[in-house]
């Protein structure tokens, strides 16, 4: 297999990443020639900025809050950034509630409080899954199967709880919206949950559940919503490839041999790469064939991250030119460009 990718320097974070899927978020910001990390450490989120030339590096920790107070005990269970036409967020989900900052972390905008029971349960409460829908809805997943619509204006604080999306009866593992920017996909979010159920939708006003796509009882943990395709990622090492409105199954790759922690797709090549508990990263190339409505998955390259637990995977820029890893107790982000 031809040598696609080369290491490049790590970037050092300040504390370790957690165990948590889809452990790390990347944003480019052309204009400054930065790229900002985060990836969560228990109740931190470690958020670097790095710019291109790789000679400045700044280091921001944001603490999990339960409204402005911070509080040690609220684990963060994710940290992505969600970009809109009017402005960027990051978002914080934890087990109190939903911190939404900035981009650069500077200031926080919002902060919503989950429902947590007046009498202890069996079950834990938190938030998780995060993915912006068109022009100004951040959709947010809970541990009940909810899904939460927030309105988010081009500027300000005024952030509303537009609709809750009820269709799930398991927490929620992820959430993703078509990245491709085609305007043409019906189906514009997917959510994901423990059962491995995945819930299909289009945005709006109102939000319309599109289609339910079984599970078979085992736990999807990560999903991306690509031309129309539903890529999905499982506790069985499985990659499925379903398309979104109809629900046919279009390939099933048996892509790792433990638990995939992390999924990402390069929307203008269809690049895929997937990362697992099993130390390897794979990237594979997606390829549509709109004539007669089929999609091809192609194994191109893999990586080995020794003796890592690999929980975050992300291509650094929409061609997947170049992709980061995070892996349980590093305290760095390991980055590949191609060769």
């Amino acid at each position: 297999m031809a040598k696609m990718y080369h290491k490049e320097k790590s970037i050092q974070i300040k504390s370790s990443a957690s165990a948590l899927y889809n452990n790390l978020s990347v944003l480019r910001i052309a204009p400054r020639c930065l790229t900002y990390f985060t990836v969560v450490h228990a109740n931190v989120v470690n958020m670097v900025s790095a710019s291109w030339d790789g000679l400045n590096y700044s280091h921001r920790q944001l603490q999990s809050k339960e409204g402005n107070v911070a509080t040690s005990s609220s684990l963060i269970m994710q940290a992505a950034w969600c970009v809109l036409p009017s402005r960027d967020l990051l978002v914080l989900t934890s087990q109190k509630g939903i911190q939404m900052y900035e981009s650069d972390g500077s200031i926080m905008v919002y902060w919503h409080a989950l429902d947590t029971p007046e009498t202890p349960t069996a079950k834990a409460v938190f938030a998780r899954g995060i993915a912006a829908v068109r022009e100004k809805y951040i959709c947010v997943g809970v541990s009940s199967g909810s899904v939460l619509v927030f309105d988010v204006p081009s500027k300000g604080s005024n952030i509303t709880l537009s609709e809750v999306l009820e269709e799930h009866k398991e927490a929620i593992t992820d959430i993703a919206s078509e990245c491709s920017g085609s305007l043409e996909c019906i189906a514009d979010l997917v959510s994901a949950d423990d059962c491995g159920l995945l819930c299909v939708w289009k945005s709006g006003e109102d939000f319309q559940l599109l289609n339910k796509i079984p599970g078979f009882d085992t736990s999807c943990s990560s999903v991306k919503l690509w031309k129309g395709t539903v890529i999905a990622g499982y506790g069985t090492g499985q990659i499925r490839l379903y398309e979104g409105v109809t629900g046919i199954l279009h390939a099933e790759v048996n892509a790792h041999a433990r638990w995939i922690y992390s999924l990402d797709i390069a929307p203008f090549t269809g690049l895929l790469i997937s990362a697992a508990e099993d130390s390897w990263v794979r990237v594979w190339h997606l390829s549509l064939t709109p004539e007669t409505n089929s999609v091809e998955i192609e194994h191109m390259y893999n990586e080995c991250v020794t003796d890592t637990q690999i929980c975050g995977a992300k291509f650094c820029d929409g061609d997947g030119y170049a992709f980061a890893v995070t892996g349980y107790d590093l305290s760095e982000i390991i980055r590949y460009t191609q060769a």
